[in-house]
């Protein structure tokens, strides 16, 4: 059944400062409600005039891989994965060190730093701390760190240490989390993200959509992500790799990917909304459309799945006239050769649109 809401409603209700409700969220959400590129003019427009036509590019650490006792049934490195993965403890102080000149020489304005785990020890984080203020004082990146639930007094530490931001992901509503992990609550999740924003760090709290939730999860996400005052939110569409818990619960359609995209910037205009895993699997040929609602991306890869080649995400920001926030122009990033990423095709199954 079609939904009768249009442009013009959901424009008013930003407008009045109100937010928009459930209903028209799930309108956004509706291929069979408010035309596409009626939402994404509508949402281009908003990024424009927050964040402009500049794109920040982030680049992913994976620090330590595997062997993790948590049971989150999307994850290769969880307790209740059998995915065929590299499984290593820390990386070394000087490789971690090298990544980060490296993220720097290939445009990163943010390195992130992502390890396994629950709960770091206070000796990871002291490490951590060390860790940080090295890569600030050598090079000019902001720094996030994954490290898992910390306590307050941890986020404080690294605060003082100077880090930039914390990474600690809602994954889904408060209604579904249940559905993909039983070893940890949301509102465990929801609190470290509390504990970072009190000690003075910015936030980076992200969604995976893709994992069976359904349209209402999608809207109270976005919603809970907002009250929670979350500075920058990474939309991951899920990669269902082989040897996880997770079966594919049904496919994702670019239209479906782009209509997720507008929501999350209609109903958090002024934060950072970046087009994070699955990009290239599940926007496939619409792309460059994402980047006229997010305004960050990653760039290489995502943990234990590959990303597309630096080459052809940097061209895509290029024709489409935007810039990046980074040292080394644009220009220069995009004479540099780097290999190819074949991505998989996908198989729409039971997509949201078709």
């Amino acid at each position: 059944m079609a939904i009768s809401i249009d442009i013009s409603q959901i424009k008013s209700a930003l407008d009045s400062g109100t937010g928009i409700t459930r209903e028209q969220a799930l309108a956004v959400l509706s291929c069979e409600g408010i035309p596409l590129l009626s939402l994404l003019d509508l949402s281009a427009g908003i990024r424009f005039r927050h964040f402009g036509r500049e794109v920040l590019i982030h680049i992913l650490n994976n620090a330590e891989n595997g062997r993790c006792p948590e049971d989150c049934r999307y994850c290769a490195q969880s307790a209740s994965s059998s995915a065929s993965i590299e499984v290593y403890a820390l990386k070394s102080d000087e490789e971690i060190l090298a990544e980060a000149r490296a993220a720097h020489e290939r445009g990163a304005f943010r390195y992130c730093m992502v390890f396994a785990g629950s709960e770091p020890s206070d000796e990871r984080v002291e490490h951590l701390m060390g860790l940080v203020r090295t890569i600030k004082e050598r090079w000019p990146l902001e720094v996030c760190v994954s490290p898992g639930r910390v306590t307050s007094e941890q986020a404080r530490r690294l605060r003082a240490a100077g880090l930039d931001r914390l990474n600690h992901n809602l994954n889904t509503s408060s209604s579904y989390y249940s559905e993909i992990c039983s070893s940890h609550t949301y509102e465990e999740r929801v609190q470290t993200v509390r504990a970072a924003k009190a000690a003075g760090l910015a936030v980076c709290s992200g969604v995976i959509v893709g994992m069976g939730e359904t349209k209402e999860d999608v809207f109270q996400m976005a919603k809970d992500l907002g009250a929670l005052g979350a500075d920058s939110i990474p939309v991951n569409f899920f990669i269902p790799l082989e040897g996880v818990a997770l079966k594919d619960p049904g496919a994702l359609t670019p239209e479906y990917c782009l209509r997720v995209l507008c929501l999350f910037r209609l109903m958090n205009p002024r934060t950072e909304i970046r087009m994070a895993a699955g990009r290239e699997r599940h926007l496939r040929s619409l792309q460059p459309l994402g980047l006229y609602v997010a305004n960050s991306l990653f760039l290489g890869g995502y943990l234990n799945a590959q990303g597309g080649a630096d080459r052809e995400t940097l061209a895509i920001v290029r024709d489409l006239g935007f810039s990046i926030r980074s040292e080394v122009p644009l220009e220069d990033l995009l004479k540099v050769e780097h290999p190819k990423v074949r991505i998989k095709d996908q198989k729409d199954l039971r997509p949201f649109c078709k």
